[in-house]
């Protein structure tokens, strides 16, 4: 069989007909195992290194980002932060209420105040001079172009934290009824306290990511080993909601007293539920009082006009009559 193709490989392609075809064959299954090797699947376990790896060199690159920032506040933190004690406690609380946790964001928050301050101080200062400065102005004038930007500057951050603390706990208070339903469903399901907790934060994130964020952060104290009573109560400072704060009260109680866990969150999700359609009930009956004065200025002038009209009319065409 082999001398019969060789004697063949010979007749049509000359003494070198044999190497010609091996050659051939060679090359026609590199062509073939290229394609198979570029689409062939990476190894998962490769692929999870890989991910993994770039997982720490971002938290790696973003710690060494923070520490330098962090450098870089501290030469100042002396002027950037208060000197009372209480002060300093209160202004943290309320950074942390807003969604602020880092560690500098108080040092943030008083140099945001400086800056802007500053900043806009100078400009309404080279404003006045550059464009309004008369012999006729006004020490109120003067005082409208020099210090209002400058107040504005500086009460700008005090106004963004507080308006943000506002939207953050309307948020947690209108997806806490759904938590704790979801967090009582796992635990008659048989879930723990803390497995239910991961799960409402993962369940929660798309809709309610405050509050997802609150019970991931009590996630991973929990399981750093911090006291749960101390992780709760935590959260009630972070959050600055007073339904966070009557749960917390309201776990810490069925800790201490041993009653069921079950039986104290079906009682007080129930609370929540009908207090929720309270708000929603309390909302639709300002409507109406909110609605009468838009009413009032849409539907008034264009009534008078329709009744008064005429009249105006027809006593301006009398007048013109007896001229």
């Amino acid at each position: 069989m082999l001398d019969t193709l060789n004697t063949m490989l010979v007749d049509a392609l000359g003494p070198a007909g044999p190497l010609i075809a091996v050659a051939g064959l060679a090359a026609l299954m590199l062509l073939l195992a290229v394609p198979m090797v570029m689409n062939a699947k990476p190894d998962p376990l490769d692929k999870l290194k890989e991910t993994g790896r770039k997982r720490l060199e971002a938290e790696t690159r973003a710690v060494l980002r923070e520490k330098r920032r962090n450098e870089k506040l501290n030469k100042y933190a002396q002027f950037l932060e208060p000197q009372d004690a209480k002060e300093l406690s209160a202004i943290r609380t309320r950074l942390l209420q807003a969604g602020y946790r880092s560690k500098d964001s108080v040092q943030v928050y008083y140099f945001a105040q400086v800056v802007l301050g500053l900043g806009l101080l100078a400009l309404g200062t080279a404003y006045y001079f550059g464009a309004v400065d008369s012999p006729d102005a006004s020490i109120k004038q003067k005082l409208i172009y020099i210090i209002g930007p400058g107040a504005v500057g500086y009460m700008a951050p005090k106004y963004w934290v507080t308006r943000r603390v506002a939207e953050r706990q309307d948020e947690i208070q209108r997806g806490f009824p759904d938590a704790l339903d979801m967090m009582l469903v796992c635990v008659e399901a048989g879930q723990s306290m803390d497995q239910s907790i991961v799960r409402v934060a993962a369940e929660m994130r798309a809709s309610y990511p405050a509050l997802a964020d609150e019970f991931q952060i009590i996630a991973n104290e929990m399981k750093a080993g911090k006291d749960k009573a101390a992780v709760l109560s935590d959260m009630s400072d972070r959050c600055g909601v007073q339904d966070i704060s009557s749960f917390v009260t309201v776990l810490n109680q069925a800790a201490t007293f041993g009653t069921s866990i079950a039986d104290a969150l079906r009682v007080y999700a129930g609370e929540m539920r009908d207090k929720r359609v309270m708000r929603a009930e309390e909302a639709a009956n300002k409507l109406p009082t909110k609605m009468t004065l838009v009413t009032m200025m849409l539907t008034v002038p264009p009534l008078l006009i329709i009744l008064v009209g005429p009249s105006a009319v027809g006593i301006a065409n009398m007048g013109n009559i007896g001229q």
